[in-house]
Parts: structure tokens; sequence; C-alpha cells
């Protein structure tokens, strides 16, 4: 397949029109997205687009462009495509990706663009919709797969969640053996539930279980920063160095990699050491609560309170604790200019153990989980490299479109 492309302008192929104000007292629960400059941000009962549409930062986020599907509702701080002029509106969603946004901007120290200065820009353009529809068949097939590998890991990370919260925050199984109900699992781990509950400084807990502090369960450490200002050991770096920054955008709580890397004699600087792949990273400052696995050995930055398990500890269970104690984490805080908590103060926090058949039994459980959505995870981050290594030569017709479908077909 090989159509014409033809040279003109982004105004030529389709009309951007601001998006529209939705005061506070007009925001009404609804099925409708509500699309910022940062994508969804809410829902309403009311749209002012119908779909599909394509939408992009008009302010605050410029560069981002969101393909929505159904029918939505476009915020002022947003562009939206208007008319498409019979091109097809996927594609058009991955050639805007193309688009130098910032060049168009006014420069501001909040950056904004002017639909009219975008379209005046310069492009080169398919005039086949049936090529145009092809590519946006091969980058959607990409986009598609790497959606449902993150439906997948929420809904693994929910059964997760409310596996642990059932058993070590609610206690269903005990409960129900002391009401005489069926408590849902095989006889045999049924059986590793006591049948009572007994008096703790944390209140009733399943008999036979534990009080101890979190530094009783995993080694609590915290990290630093070599001195940016010295090359040697920042240049050439091979060590992943981590900052909360790295679990900010985390989608599903598993460290692949860190935007910096140190080297062998900047990690002589940070007292911790390479902490293994395992370990369980919190952040411990602004905010509080950035949480993830490593999947990696990494170094850590001063923002971060690092768990190693302890022999017989699940960092699986430690992870899912965190999580559910976030609260309780936060209060153990003090600080006049944000909030942080000491590794002192986080040792000491009270976490109810199980016994060891338990904890092994929720590892047992659980891991298989966490396997697929680190499994996910690489193979998300592979699809999105080889999307965004083909978007840019398909939308400029270097790359015909029987070879993209080859290299999509082999790695999906």
């Amino acid at each position: 397949m090989g159509g014409e492309w033809r040279e003109t302008t982004l105004g030529e192929i389709i009309e951007l029109r601001r998006g529209f104000d939705l005061p506070g007292n007009r925001r009404h629960p609804g099925p409708v997205p509500v699309i910022s400059s940062s994508g969804v941000a809410g829902y309403h009962n009311e749209a002012k687009v119908i779909g599909p549409g394509v939408v992009t930062g008009r302010y605050g986020t410029l560069g981002q462009v969101f393909f929505v599907q159904d029918d939505f509702w476009p915020l002022n701080t947003t562009l939206y495509v208007s008319d498409f002029k019979g091109n097809d509106p996927r594609f058009v969603s991955y050639f805007l990706r193309g688009i130098d946004f910032l060049a168009y901007s006014d420069k501001a120290a909040v950056p904004g663009v002017n639909r009219n200065h975008l379209h005046q820009a310069p492009v080169r353009f398919p005039s086949d919709i049936n090529e145009q529809r092809a590519i946006a068949h091969i980058l959607g097939t990409l986009d598609d797969k790497i959606e449902v590998n993150r439906r997948m890991s929420e809904t693994l990370e929910e059964m997760a969640r409310a596996l642990f919260e059932s058993w070590f925050v609610r206690f269903d199984p005990v409960r129900a053996k002391m009401e005489g109900r069926d408590p849902g699992l095989p006889s045999d781990l049924a059986d590793l539930f006591p049948d009572r509950l007994m008096d703790s400084e944390l209140g009733e807990i399943p008999e036979g279980w534990e009080v101890k502090a979190i530094g009783d369960l995993a080694e609590v450490v915290g990290g630093s920063t070599p001195r940016t200002g010295i090359p040697e050991y920042w240049e050439g770096g091979t060590h992943h160095w981590a900052t909360p920054k790295d679990l900010s955008g985390l989608r599903v709580p598993v460290l692949l990699d860190t935007e910096r890397k140190i080297t062998d004699a900047g990690l002589a600087q940070i007292s911790s050491g390479l902490l293994p792949a395992g370990t369980v990273l919190l952040s411990s400052r602004a905010p509080i609560g950035y949480l993830a696995i490593a999947d990696v050995p990494v170094a850590v930055n001063q923002g971060f309170i690092a768990m190693k398990p302890r022999r017989g500890i699940s960092n699986l269970f430690l992870l899912r604790w965190a999580r559910a104690a976030h609260d309780e984490i936060v209060s153990y805080a003090n600080g006049s200019t944000f909030l942080e908590i000491s590794k002192a103060s986080f040792r000491q926090i009270r976490v109810i153990v199980p016994c060891q058949r338990v904890m092994t039994l929720f590892d047992e459980l659980s891991r298989p989980w966490f396997r697929r959505v680190v499994q996910n995870e690489h193979e998300s981050r592979t699809l999105a490299a080889l999307r965004d290594t083909l978007l840019p030569k398909l939308i400029s017709g270097e790359l015909r479109v029987k070879d993209a479908e080859r290299l999509v077909a082999a790695a999906t």
C-alpha cells in the first residue's frame, strides 16, 4: 500500500476548536468522560462532542494527544478536533503526536497554544484514507495490547489488595469459623486459620498471631544522593539510582528502571549500597506513600524508606501492609516544611503478623499474580518502545505499512 503524501498545512486536514468551561456547580456525575490537557479528569452527565474524537492540551500539558472513542466533554484548557474533513480520527490522533506544539506556543511561564497558529503548521499527510486506516490499525494494535495488559494488571492488583484486607485487616476466615460459616477456602487452607480472636495492643487479632514492630519484619534503610557536581559519580553510570519521582508515574507497584544511573564511585557514597531486587520501596517525604517493589538491584536517595524482608517474611505482605497502613504511617511523620517520616519512627510501627504458614500461603497465592503484573509491564514497555519507533516513520511515509505489519506481528 502506498498512497500519495501531500505537502499542506494542519488546518487543511483538520479543524481545531477550544474546549468548553465546566463550572464546579455544573459537574454532575455521569458516564461522559471530561478530558483535560492531561487526560480524563472526571466524568459528567452531558457530552459536548460526539465521539470518536481527538483532544490535545491548549494550556498546561502540551504535546499529549488523547483519542476518545465515546462522546466526551473537552475542557477549555484543551483543543479538540471539531472537523476531521474526511480523515480517519484514530490516524489523526497519531499524526498529531508528531507535531511540535511548543514551536507554536507563546513561550509563557505556562505555555499556551493558539489554534490559529497550529492551523498554519506545515505537514506532510497521506491522502489515501485506506492507508490512514492501515497505519492507525498498526499503531492501534500496539496500544490496544498495552491497554489489555493495563486492565489485567489492575484486576490482579485489586485481587491481591482484596485478599490482604480480607485475611489481615478484617480477618474474614477467622470470623467465619467463629460464626460457624464456610470461610470460602479449601478445608486444608481453612485449617491454617484459628477459630477465635484474642486481645492485643492493636485490639482483637487471630489467636496465635503476633504484634511486632515493622523493624522486626524488615531491615529498614534509607539512601542519599552522591554529589551531583562530581562527574565521576554519574557519567557512564550503570547502577540504578531511584528518587520518588521514579515511582510517581508507575501504573503498578513495580520498579523496572530509573531515570538516572550512578557509577561504582557514586554507589560508594551511599551507605545502604545497592539494594537487592525484591526490596520494597516507600517514599518517605513529599509525598509519603509512593510504593513499589524493585525488580532490579537499586540504590536510593534520601527520600525513601527501603524494606529488605527478613527471613520468612514475604515482600508482597510488606507491600500490601504499607498500602493498607498508609494513614497510620503518615501519622508518624513530622516536619515544618513538608511531612517526612524518619527511619527510626517507621521501625517502631506495629504490625499484626500472621503465623508463618498463613504468611507463606498468602505469598504462594498472590505471587503468580504479581509475576504476571511484572510480565505485563515488561511487555507493555517493549510494545510502547516499538510504537514510538514506528510512529514517526509511519506518519511521515518513511516506513511502508507492510514492513511495519511484519514488525508488529513479530512483537505481538
